[in-house]
């Protein structure tokens, strides 16, 4: 994979003499963020609906999300491979062409309707957006000044997050309804159908024409040479092991938190919501429509945060910035556990907003003076996304355990799932405690941790 060291390297190379704008491929690229951002936070949305269109429990619908961010580990080598072998414009369409396919077996998927058949849409779907993530995260760091990196990717990673808060919002109006009855189950299933085969697949393949067309800069200075022999090694650099892990807890985190959402504030005890209907079965389900929505001001926060962080950036250290972040999730997470109603509510919905610097600090700390090892930092540090697949099925099965065990009444359609989800959360608490670990200590580069000339023992 063609990439360059992001803090120590010289930004893409120009002619002599001449200075190039880089706004407009920036602002393509851009468009790459916010069509994954979209994509990923729908699966939120798909897990409600999964546990009532298939009869799952909550640790089961979980299986989503690991057969999505389970593509990331399977398949971030092979992406670097096919960038080393086609170049980065390539790949990206190459990408977007995946996810097409994956958008199209959708159709079957909802009108079987097939558990199976999603979770291998949704596999493809993200092998295609991992593609995506290899190239374009890399990409958009170095297309400028190395000092401004991390400001620079936490900008384009803002429009990620715009896609993450509309869609969620828009997935739950059109596909959780109210009702149980045949005739919902029916137009929630045409719902998923018009979003990812009318909508989705025909946004995709216009993207995939617009990167045919258009001249992406080149990057001599990212160009990986074959059979060139490098006297290192990723593992000598503590920033980028400890950044994998870090990566891995902190999108197990965010994506436990936002695929629990739904069912998280749809407890009688969190969102109060529905309260007016008598019969517990409908109440829940009502309640579960509209806590769905809410899933959106998570991911707004994101939004939001990465505006913020991205003018931060550009005047306080990165590890500063990422240790008051990942300090202020942890504290909101044990606030929202050990307390109830709408302080439980708006303190896990308000964790999106220190989310949003986190992976942007930790890519780029990681893969901070790897000189000629940054393509293979790059492809470890995207292989630890699979955290997304990992730890929410962990904090399901916790949940689901808890449930089982202090609610062993309980079936699935009654008022609620029971706390288990509640308590289960404080596993996220962990995950933001190692990335405060991370900026204080892990992320330190050789030439911090070694001293000035980055001699190691």
């Amino acid at each position: 994979m063609a990439i360059t060291n992001v803090s120590n390297s010289s930004p893409v190379t120009t002619p002599s003499g001449a200075e190039t704008n880089y706004g407009p491929a920036l602002t393509v690229l851009t468009t790459l963020f916010f069509i994954w951002g979209s994509l990923t936070s729908l699966n939120d949305v798909l897990i409600p609906f999964a546990q009532n269109t298939f009869n799952l429990n909550i640790a089961e619908s979980m299986l989503i999300q690991t057969a999505f961010f389970l593509a990331y580990f399977v398949c971030s080598i092979p992406s670097a491979k096919i960038i080393d072998w086609v170049g980065y414009k390539r790949a990206i369409i190459i990408g977007l062409g995946t996810m097409v396919a994956a958008c199209l077996l959708f159709y079957p998927a909802a009108k079987i309707p097939s558990f199976p058949f999603f979770l291998t849409a949704f596999f493809i779907l993200a092998a295609g957006i991992t593609v995506l993530q290899v190239a374009a995260n890399p990409y958009v760091a170095v297309l400028g000044q190395p000092q401004t990196a991390s400001s620079r990717l936490n900008l384009t990673q803002a429009f990620n997050s715009l896609g993450t808060a509309v869609f969620p919002w828009v997935g739950a109006r059109l596909i959780l309804k109210e009702s149980v009855s045949a005739a919902a189950q029916s137009a929630s299933q045409d719902a998923v159908i018009k979003l990812y085969v009318y909508f989705f697949a025909v946004v995709l393949v216009l993207l995939a024409l617009l990167f045919a067309v258009f001249k992406l800069p080149k990057m001599e200075a990212a160009e990986h040479h074959i059979g060139e022999k490098v006297r290192d090694s990723v593992w000598k650099h503590p920033n980028l092991v400890y950044g994998a892990i870090g990566i891995f807890v902190y999108v197990g985190a965010e994506v436990a938190i936002g695929s629990d959402i739904a069912n998280y504030l749809a407890l009688p005890n969190i969102g109060h919501f529905s309260a007016e209907i008598a019969e517990p079965a409908a109440r829940y389900h009502a309640a579960l429509a509209v806590a769905a929505r809410y899933i959106s001001l998570y991911w707004l926060g994101a939004m939001i945060g990465r505006f913020i962080g991205s003018a931060v950036l550009q005047k306080v250290k990165t590890s500063k910035v990422l240790a008051f972040c990942s300090a202020m999730a942890a504290l909101l997470v044990m606030v929202s556990v050990l307390s109830s109603g709408h302080v439980a509510m708006w303190s896990v919905l308000a964790i999106g907003l220190f989310n949003s610097i986190m992976f942007p600090c930790i890519f780029t700390s990681g893969i901070a003076e790897l000189g000629p090892l940054t393509g293979d930092g790059s492809g470890v540090l995207n292989m630890a996304i699979v955290g997304g697949a990992i730890i929410p099925y962990i904090v399901g099965h916790i949940a689901l355990w808890i449930n089982r065990t202090y609610y062993p009444s309980m079936t699935q359609g009654e008022t609620s799932w029971g706390q288990g989800i509640h308590w289960a959360l404080v596993i996220a608490a962990i995950c933001y405690l190692y990335i405060l670990f991370y900026a204080v200590s892990g992320s330190k580069p050789n030439s911090e941790r070694y001293g000035a000339e980055g001699v190691r023992p």
